[in-house]
This record gives structure tokens, C-alpha cells and sequence, in this order.
């Protein structure tokens, strides 16, 4: 498929060809008459006379300087076609040189824009991305915080279990210590009516002796 870009120098080579074959046409018209005159020429010359031989050669110089004003004429006209198509085609491949060149600009220019825009959304991406680590890093701080204080909980529920542990043992022995007391009490105390039965009895014996 012929590009856009090459239609004007396709032109002037058709242009070309078409000059090319008009120029050939008349050429072979100026040889067809150099032949035409020299077969006149011949064939007068065989008959033998003079009045025939001298209208033939009149002829043939006619016929010489027609076929040579026609080829001096399309020497010319060769000198001044090449010479159009030679500036036809520096036109046309000046044109085509501008018609690439503006592609070329207008590719860079997409490809710059493209890029501009793709240094913006990686701009964008870079702030959103320091966002987020900035988020990251203090959620860690957060998350570290909170297990210290979980641990420091956990120390402190520690010792009050220790302590509620030694509470209820101390609360145990209390318990123990109080029921041998009161035992302690109890056996006192029936001494202590003993004795006072036996002082009681003694005083009783006193009194009736």
C-alpha cells in the first residue's frame, strides 16, 4: 500500500514516463522520415533522371531538416522536461522531507506528552506511596504500643494473682491458726472449770471442817 507521503513523487515519475513516451513517439516520426528520404533518394537514382533525382534530393532535404528540426525540438524539449522534473521532483521531495518532518515533530510531541504524563502519575503513585508507608509505620508504632501495654497488663494481672494467691494462703493458715485457738481456748477453758470445781470443793471441805 503506497503511503500518503510518497503520492507527490509518484506523480512526477508519472508525469515522466508520459513525457517519455511522447518524446519517443517523435523520434521515431524524425527516423521514419530520414528513411522515407533516403528510400526517395534510391529509388530516383535507379530511374536515371535528373529532374526526378533533383526533386527527390529537394525532397529529402526537406525531409532531412524536418527530422532534424524535430530532433533539435525534442532536444530541447528533453533539456527542459529534465530539467522540470528535475525541480518537480526536489519540490516533491521537499514537500515529502516537510510531510515527515511534521510527523517526526508530531511523534515527539505525543511521545514527550506521553511521558509528562507518565512522570505525573508516577509523581502521583510517589506521594500516595509515602502516604501510605507514613500510615504503615505509625499503625506499627500504634501496634507496638498497645503490646507493651498488653504486656504490662499482663505483668501487672500476674502479680495481683500472685498476690491474691499468697492472700488466700495466708487467709488458709489464718483460718488454721484460729480453729487451734479456739481448740487452745476450749481446752483451757474445761481446765480452768476443773480447777475451779476442785478450789470450790476444797473451800466446801474447809467450811464443814
Amino acid at each position: 500500500m503506497t503511503s500518503p507521503a510518497a503520492t507527490p513523487v509518484t506523480q512526477v515519475t508519472s508525469a515522466a514516463t508520459v513525457r517519455r513516451r511522447q518524446r519517443s513517439t517523435r523520434l521515431t516520426v524524425a527516423t521514419l522520415l530520414l528513411v522515407v528520404s533516403a528510400t526517395l533518394v534510391a529509388s530516383t537514382a535507379a530511374s536515371g533522371s535528373w529532374l526526378l533525382l533533383v526533386l527527390a534530393a529537394a525532397g529529402a532535404v526537406v525531409l532531412g531538416a524536418a527530422a532534424t528540426r524535430i530532433t533539435h525540438a525534442e532536444l530541447v524539449q528533453s533539456r527542459r522536461d529534465a530539467a522540470r522534473d528535475r525541480a518537480e521532483q526536489a519540490q516533491a521531495y521537499r514537500r515529502l522531507a516537510e510531510e515527515r518532518s511534521a510527523e517526526h515533530t508530531a511523534r515527539v510531541e505525543d511521545l514527550r506528552s506521553r511521558i509528562a504524563e507518565r512522570e505525573q502519575a508516577l509523581t502521583e503513585l510517589g506521594t500516595v506511596l509515602s502516604a501510605t508507608q507514613r500510615q504503615a509505620a505509625d499503625a506499627a508504632r500504634d501496634l507496638a504500643s498497645e503490646r507493651r501495654r498488653t504486656d504490662r497488663l499482663e505483668e501487672d494481672v500476674l502479680v495481683a494473682t500472685r498476690a491474691l494467691d499468697a492472700a488466700s494462703e495466708q487467709t488458709t493458715d489464718a483460718i488454721m491458726r484460729v480453729a487451734e485457738l479456739e481448740q487452745e481456748v476450749d481446752v483451757l477453758r474445761a481446765e480452768l472449770d476443773t480447777v475451779t470445781a476442785a478450789w470450790h470443793a476444797a473451800e466446801g471441805r474447809r467450811k464443814h471442817a
